[in-house]
């Protein structure tokens, strides 16, 4: 399959076309990577999936590409799709079937309907990353991960009642949970990589401070921040939020305040022309964040260093 975008509406056309036999339940498998009959050949093309998909895979002799970022999966990566996201891949070298390990956990929204999954899947900020996002288990985290999807396996391959949809949700929620923790883990873990991402972040907002934006376009937006450090957006506010307590919107606007702050007690510029520099239209808007983040008005402030 090579430049080719593959759309699949319901789990039993991707069990089809990765020649596996039809699902034992219509809205949820998990599907072995190495039972897979059709492996993809080396080319680039683009999965879309109409459903949600959890997959830990590894695929040794090739190296996966997503957009300009590149991913080995010679360990086990844990990553999280959902419907409507593209999927975007570069295999350099055919994998052999034999390859293949690890799991994958289709789950359709009709599953979760009228459960409080339904809107609570939402929350987890990880389905917005980028596959290269990916979280890396340790072999503990990946035995407790899957185990998690072996249970929801036997759940759905036993008979079917009327506890079996409340009992797979709880599984998945239970799998989620456990993916969040591990995500605080990794950030905290993999801190070089962090600190690097926050070193890049803040030589962004200095560069785009210092060279008049703000006057002419206002506060950067969170996913232009995030392009310019190919990153997704929900990883980036995740990655601050565990590193700092902030938003990107909070960090932002402390940025700002700082910045509002030297002006008014090294500068003769009115409190307006300041508001104006740092990209406000409205001099009421830039005095109400001021004074929400120092608890005094832009010229208490001022009158301070007098």
């Amino acid at each position: 399959m090579k430049n080719e975008m593959l759309r699949f509406s319901t789990i039993t056309e991707y069990h089809r076309a990765t020649g596996l036999p039809n699902p034992a339940h219509p809205l949820v498998s998990v599907i072995h990577m190495d039972q897979l009959k059709r492996p993809v050949a080396a080319g680039s093309f683009s999965l879309i999936f109409d459903f949600y998909s959890i997959s830990m895979k590894r695929v040794r002799n090739a190296k996966f590409k997503y957009g300009r970022q590149a991913c080995d999966f010679d360990e086990g990566v844990l990553f999280f799709m959902s419907p409507g996201q593209v999927f975007s891949v570069e295999i350099e070298k055919d994998p052999l079937i034999s390859d293949h390990e690890g799991w994958m956990i289709l789950i359709h929204p009709d599953l979760l309907w009228n459960t409080p999954l339904a809107k609570n899947i939402k929350q987890y900020e990880f389905f917005s990353y980028s596959v290269y996002e990916a979280l890396y288990l340790s072999d503990k985290e990946e035995a407790m991960l899957s185990a998690i999807a072996g249970q929801i396996e036997q759940e759905y391959s036993a008979a079917i009642d009327r506890f079996s949809q409340n009992v797979m949700i709880a599984q998945i929620e239970l799998l989620l949970t456990y993916s969040e923790r591990f995500y605080q883990r990794q950030f905290i873990t993999r801190k070089v990589v962090s600190h690097e991402v926050l070193a890049r972040l803040e030589s962004f907002l200095t560069d785009y401070f210092d060279s008049g934006a703000l006057a002419r376009q206002g506060l950067p937006s969170v996913t232009l921040i995030a392009d310019t450090l190919n990153i997704s957006p929900g990883y980036l506010s995740s990655l601050l939020k565990s590193l700092t307590g902030q938003s990107t919107q909070q960090h932002l606007h402390d940025k700002l305040i700082e910045l509002a702050k030297e002006k008014l007690s090294t500068t003769s510029l009115s409190v307006s022309e300041i508001a104006y520099e740092l990209g406000f239209e409205h001099l009421q808007s830039f005095s109400k964040l001021f004074k929400t983040k120092t608890k005094l008005s832009p010229l208490e402030f001022r009158h301070s260093f007098n």
